[in-house]
């Protein structure tokens, strides 16, 4: 059995912890281990081949790095070049895995739920192993504890072997149509966690959306390989359409089956969400970070840079991150996704990246910024290198705070040291290096006229970026 966890999305709804640079699925909401993480560590089983990843671009090193962190092995990362919604993403896999066994099944999962009970989660896929093994395209379906209006349903229909035919794919309800499905005892929340035999999937693509198939073919027959990543061809998946798995194949194959499972799921889609999954104090408050809370209840509070305090407050999200501050009412946390929308609207930063970015080589956290400056921390990992680059509009400072760095100015390499500094005049081709065992953490002074992170004209990179 071959797992396949889709990396993908933007997770808007957890701003601003979640943004579209480095989403939710990377970030550790339950534990200590990221979205990924825990998702991948689920399949420490013999049963399960390393998993497949499907992600986009701009994600790549993000999830090689947070697999290596944790010594999770994978079976390779496939590179969507564009979002297309998950009938193609799984496609891709699909086609994959088809070429080194074409009877493969695939458990299809998504990075960013959480999974509170292991062992039960293990025991539906066992229970759906023999109707995959039939043809069967298997769903899973949680059992719910009460009428929930976020999630789509699933209606059950006649008995197959452990478990039933799919009657039924019903859109998000209003409440009262929520509690009646609860009522009746025959519909479950749709998890999106699938069982599918691969070259049954592929069939049903072909007879109910063959335009996804020819693309993804296309683009599959002409990838490429570079190292952990799988590169479908960009111009032939660009032309495909996009859709999801339930509307291009589920809701319309006549193999569809649905397995009940009961193992604590959450798609932890919204800030409430993460509120009723995660463990409470005796007030019902959730504290994360430099927090106090007087007279507070029910509340989600979390800092992550600042000394957060709340009093006489109740049924709050209130969330800070390094350079964005969140008061919401749980009852209206669906709302975040505005404020994400006026911020594209406005093309502000804060939409897609965060303070600290990372990058391939480490990371970089943007201090302070005015008027023709901007003052930057950098570390870059052991052994890792920026790329050779140049700078149209500003000129930099490096001063060095920890390490050794290497670095490369015009014709001239050498090495600076901690408590010494370099001055990189604006264009001149320069690069920094950590030749040392230790991470290398510098001091950046930028000035200049333009200080955006689109002014960097790259000679050669480590890492394949254009």
């Amino acid at each position: 059995m071959l797992p396949v966890i889709m990396a993908g999305g933007s997770g808007s709804r957890l701003w601003p912890l979640s943004r579209s640079h480095y989403p939710k699925q990377f970030l550790p909401l339950i534990s200590e281990q990221t979205m990924l993480q825990e998702t991948a560590s689920r399949l420490l089983d013999s049963e399960f081949q390393p998993p497949l990843i499907i992600c986009g671009e701009e994600h790549r090193f993000t999830v090689a790095e947070q697999m290596r962190a944790s010594a999770l092995d994978h079976s390779g990362i496939i590179l969507e070049p564009a979002g297309r919604n998950t009938a193609p993403a799984i496609a891709l896999a699909a086609l994959q895995a088809s070429q080194n066994d074409p009877d493969a099944l695939l458990l299809v999962l998504a990075a960013d739920h959480a999974i509170q009970n292991t062992d039960a989660f293990i025991a539906a896929v066992h229970q759906a192993t023999p109707l995959a093994q039939q043809g069967k395209l298997v769903t899973f379906g949680i059992i719910p504890d009460h009428a929930n209006t976020g999630y789509g349903y699933i209606r059950s229909g006649a008995v197959i072997g452990d478990g039933f035919a799919v009657a039924e794919f019903v859109e998000k309800p209003d409440q009262e149509t929520a509690q009646s499905y609860l009522d009746s005892g025959d519909y479950s929340w749709n998890s999106g966690i699938f069982l599918l035999p691969a070259k049954r999937y592929l069939e049903e693509l072909q007879q109910h959306a063959p335009k996804i198939l020819k693309h993804c073919q296309m683009a599959m027959n002409q990838s490429q390989v570079d190292s952990d990543f799988i590169r479908p061809d960009s111009n032939a998946f660009l032309l495909c359409p996009e859709d999801s798995i339930d509307y291009a194949v589920m809701e319309k194959t006549q193999d569809a089956a649905v397995i009940p499972m009961d193992c604590g799921w959450s798609d932890v889609g919204s800030w409430t969400a993460l509120w009723d999954i995660s463990p409470k104090d005796d007030q019902g408050n959730i504290l994360k970070g430099d927090t106090i809370a007087i007279d507070t209840h029910n509340c989600f509070v979390q800092s992550d840079s600042k000394l957060v305090t709340s009093i006489g407050v109740e049924n709050l999200i209130i969330v800070e991150s390094d350079d964005a501050i969140m008061v919401a009412h749980q009852n209206q946390v669906q709302k975040v996704k505005e404020v994400v929308a006026k911020l594209k609207h406005a093309k502000r930063n804060e939409a897609h990246f965060h303070r600290k970015v990372y990058r391939p080589w480490g990371y970089y956290d943007s201090i302070d910024q005015g008027h023709r400056f901007q003052v930057k921390r950098i570390v870059v990992k052991p052994g890792a290198q920026l790329s050779l680059q140049m700078h149209h509009h500003r000129a930099e400072h490096w001063i060095v705070v920890k390490g050794t760095a290497e670095v490369t100015k015009g014709d001239q390499t050498f090495l600076v040291t901690e408590n010494e500094s370099t001055y990189i005049p604006l264009g001149i081709k320069h690069r920094l290096k950590n030749p040392g065992s230790i991470p290398l953490e510098i001091v950046e002074v930028q000035s200049g006229s333009y200080l955006g992170e689109d002014d960097i004209q790259r000679f050669d990179d480590h890492y394949g970026r254009d």
